[in-house]
């Protein structure tokens, strides 16, 4: 197969990726909107699919150059370890989606990409510093959703203090569709943002643009695929986001999923790629638990922070372990 051929399957299974990004992380625009039952299914992810869709062409790329070029050496990247880290990425998804699991489709591609160039390069490869962040919001990410959701849910509490609870929820009903909006659009900015930065990567590497820059036609090829898949949905995770973490109210849910919104709005200025899983799971968790504590059901918090500690090194295994199938096929 010539680099041509190869450089198409790349971009081909990138669009695949931010695909099931897209079905996966379903679960975290519309689960608050669904489980508070403001919108039925089909038309909560008709929503979060049109803001997924707007997203990725108004907001820019800056999330894009930190994957595409800022984690891996660029000269230490070939077509065969682009192919492996997103294979390994789209592994972890499925089996994470089977079991239910709201684990990062962004970490994963990550992992993905970083396994992959190690088994091609050694250590050598990874550029240290561009990790520090993306590592380090795995565990801030969440605790900053949680912070402003507690924040959120203090201050929307004391406006409506005086008014009757039927008024609220009547209210924030209304208001919860802006809130899903929102967070939608901050998933877009963010996630769809990833693929964007390896078709990128493949396009330098490939010698067909001179510099890194994310053509307009990819940027188009992506948010249609993230908005694809947030149109196939993800149930099993919706289940776990929207019923088992804690039982949300639409005044709860509005909280949410604005404080996730504002927390991925920054990230995305920033350029630091981050979860909205993550950040919906804290925000969530800060609207249960400025109630009470014991309205979060921490036991499942807590298997969902495995699953995001285990996802870079269980992905960068599944990325090496295709580029080592990769390289005994080439030596047939």
């Amino acid at each position: 197969m010539s680099s041509f051929h190869i450089l198409i399957v790349i971009v081909v299974i990138s669009l695949a990726f931010d695909f099931t990004n897209g079905w996966h992380d379903a679960a975290s625009s519309i689960a608050t909107v669904v489980s508070t039952r403001v919108l039925r299914p089909f038309w909560a992810v008709v929503w979060a699919a049109f803001w997924n869709l707007v997203a990725p062409l108004t907001f820019g790329t800056a999330v894009a150059a930190t994957v595409g070029k800022g984690l891996v050496h660029l000269n230490m990247v070939d077509e065969y370890v682009l192919l492996a880290g997103l294979l390994g990425a789209i592994i972890w998804n499925y089996a994470t989606i089977r079991m239910g699991i709201p684990c990062s489709s962004s970490h994963a591609l990550m992992g993905g990409y970083g396994g992959a160039a190690i088994a091609a390069y050694g250590f050598r490869a990874i550029i240290w510093g561009g990790w520090l962040m993306p590592v380090i919001f795995i565990f801030i990410a969440p605790i900053v959703g949680m912070a402003v959701g507690i924040l959120a849910t203090l201050a929307t509490s004391w406006l409506v203090r005086r008014q009757a609870p039927s008024r609220v929820d009547s209210w924030f009903r209304r208001l919860q569709l802006i809130s899903a909006g929102a967070f939608s659009f901050g998933h877009g900015t963010n996630d769809a943002q990833k693929s964007m930065g390896i078709i990128t990567a493949a396009l330098v590497t490939g010698g067909l643009i001179p510099t890194y820059k994310v053509p307009d036609w990819v940027i188009l090829c992506c948010a249609l695929a993230m908005a694809g898949g947030t149109m196939a949905g993800g149930w099993r995770v919706v289940k776990t986001m929207g019923q088992r973490i804690t039982k949300l109210t639409p005044f709860g849910g509005f909280a949410a999923e604005t404080s996730a919104a504002i927390t991925l709005f920054g990230t995305a200025a920033a350029g630091i790629p981050v979860s909205s899983t993550h950040v919906i799971t804290g925000a969530i968790s800060g609207v249960g638990a400025s109630h009470r504590f014991t309205a979060v059901r921490w036991g499942v918090t807590r298997r969902i922070l495995w699953a995001w500690v285990l996802t870079i090194p269980g992905a960068a295994l599944m990325g090496a372990a295709f580029h080592f199938l990769f390289l005994t096929w080439m030596r047939r």
